[in-house]
């Protein structure tokens, strides 16, 4: 059936072998309302729009609609691979209403427009060999209920010759998406306003980077992983393949929503910059949990990453405000690939950096909480925090360091508690305007408290670190000059407690391990019997090599 006149097309009824073609005047709109339709064409698209100015399909209130193409596709110009998708528009594409539609791409892709794709309403449900949904210039999501499983791209947009467009758009609605590769892929930019949005890409965290380091970027061996394979994307220009749940070439900037990742790759993955001001996000990832090769901003929301190898990785991270928790199985926030090259060096999966020679940390608020086998907080340039809580379970092996930067760490503000081992100790700067407590003791098992109190029995801090930790260095604006502080492990607190820091409360039975009056900014205690390895103040090296 072809449509060669503008205007309003209701369409209802069933075709087993057939095709649904627009061709009208393409400076005019037509809308086809879909009043419970079944349209199955075997050798092509089943909705193919050649020309119109813009084509919007409405889905009647209370109706199912099922689209369908072929496993194979006959072309009338050999040489081209279009249309290549269930549903497919060389124009722009809508969708409104409030009935349902469901979208089975058995050839290549669900849905795709060639220009602008938008999704209004609907409950629209998609299954695809290929991509899921695909808009050149852009895909809009701003209502509805989007469930799509991809055997590649969840949602890409592609067009690499206009910096204005190739974005995606998420501005409301719920999205729930499972996709071979990426879950939400652009060519520019991806803003994300509102939404509940659900993503698991390349078989989820289980299929991570770190199953073998002889394997291909990411998961199962290439030979077994058609995602680990090089693709020809519209543009004509050869790009890798990932499993990255949101990603994009240029930036990315998340202002709200509530967000759930399950990704074998990056979780969420700018190539250049990316912002977070809202929103609340929790994500488990096989690699980085939060990278961008150049610059990374945190202004708010609540941030968990349950799992990942690098937790946040940039060559630039400031940490403005936001409650933020990170679990890594190397470092938990890394600038410039750390000051021991740990997220580099050949590891699978690993990312680039720009190739500006600052490498930064700077945490001006918030409240953050790391919890990393490697380096707590390592930069491969300098730490800046003058405010917020910043809050270290560090490693407990001696080849790494709760704390490790190759410049200075400045510390004007704020308060910082950083737990670990012996090995590889780094404390801030002694040019930080803020006093540092550096404290070693006997090997605390984890949960096990300890508590720093002034001369006249006030509390300064009481935390119990969540694992075996010899180390603790601590910085708080409580800390003053010419005062004297006694520090106890073990014992118990009244208080009450949130990520082992406990507050309003007394600390008794306790084992005073040493005592210091503070005459610098950095002053050391270390329990009788114990050799410190510390740099006090001073840069870190790879004095344990570097790591795989």
């Amino acid at each position: 059936m072809t449509i060669t006149e503008s205007g309003t097309y209701s369409i209802s009824g069933s075709l087993s072998n057939g095709q649904v073609i627009v061709n009208t005047n393409k400076e005019e709109k037509t809308y086809i309302v879909l009043d419970g339709v079944d349209i199955n064409c075997s050798n092509s698209s089943a909705i193919y729009i050649t020309s119109s100015e813009k084509t919007v399909i409405s889905l009647a209130d209370g109706t199912t609609n099922v689209i369908k193409d072929g496993s194979s596709y006959v072309f009338e110009d050999e040489s081209s691979d279009e249309p290549n998708a269930a549903i497919f528009s060389k124009e722009d594409l809508t969708f409104i209403g409030s009935g349902s539609l469901e979208v089975d791409g058995n050839y290549d892709r669900g849905i795709v427009s060639k220009d602008d794709l938008v999704i209004q309403n609907g409950n629209i449900s998609v299954a695809s060999v290929g991509d899921g949904l695909r808009g050149k210039d852009s895909v809009v999501i701003t209502g509805g209920n989007v469930t799509i499983n991809a055997g590649k791209d969840g949602i890409k947009s592609n067009n690499s010759e206009d910096t204005s467009k190739g974005y995606v758009s998420i501005e409301g609605g719920t999205l729930d998406i499972t996709a071979g590769q990426d879950g939400i892929q652009r060519e520019t930019n991806v803003l994300i306003s509102d939404g509940n949005i659900k993503i698991s890409s390349g078989g989820g965290s289980e299929n991570s980077s770190s199953s073998s380091n002889e394997w291909g970027n990411w998961g199962m061996p290439p030979d077994q992983n058609p995602q680990q394979q090089t693709i020809t994307s519209d543009s004509s220009t050869e790009e890798s393949t990932s499993a990255k749940a949101i990603k994009a070439t240029s930036n990315i900037t998340i202002d709200g929503g509530i967000i759930e990742i399950d990704s074998s790759d990056d979780s969420i993955h700018s190539n250049d910059s990316l912002v977070i001001n809202n929103g609340t996000i929790t994500m488990s990832s096989g690699d980085d949990g939060i990278h961008s090769d150049s610059t990374l901003e945190i202004n708010g929301g609540t941030i968990d990453i349950t799992k990942s190898y690098e937790g946040i990785e940039s060559q630039v991270i400031t940490i403005n405000d936001g409650n933020i928790h990170v679990v890594a199985s190397d470092d938990g926030v890394n600038a410039g690939g750390g000051n021991d090259s740990s997220s580099t060096g050949g590891r699978p999966g690993q990312n680039n950096f720009s190739s500006s020679s600052s490498s930064e940390i700077n945490i001006n608020g918030g409240y953050l909480v790391v919890d990393a086998t490697g380096d707590g907080l390592d930069a491969n340039g300098s730490i800046t925090i003058t405010d917020g809580v910043a809050i270290v379970n560090g490693p407990t092996n001696g080849g790494n360091g709760a704390l490790d930067y190759d410049s200075t760490f400045n510390i004007s503000g704020g308060t910082l508690i950083a737990s670990g081992s012996l090995g590889m100790v780094q404390t801030t700067s002694t040019s930080s305007s803020q006093n540092t407590l550096n404290i070693s003791v006997s090997a605390q098992e984890a949960n096990s408290i300890i508590h720093i109190e002034d001369e006249n029995g006030n509390e300064i801090v009481t935390f119990a670190p969540s694992k075996t930790y010899q180390s603790v260095i601590v910085s708080s604006p409580k800390i003053k000059s010419k005062s004297t502080y006694k520090v106890y492990v073990g014992g118990s607190s009244s208080g009450s407690e949130i990520d082992g820091l406990y507050s309003d409360g007394t600390y008794k039975n306790g084992t005073e391990i040493g005592s210091s009056s503070v005459s610098s900014s950095v002053t050391s205690i270390t329990q009788s019997g114990i050799t410190s390895t510390s740099n006090m103040g001073q840069p870190g090296g790879m004095q344990g090599g570097r790591r795989p």
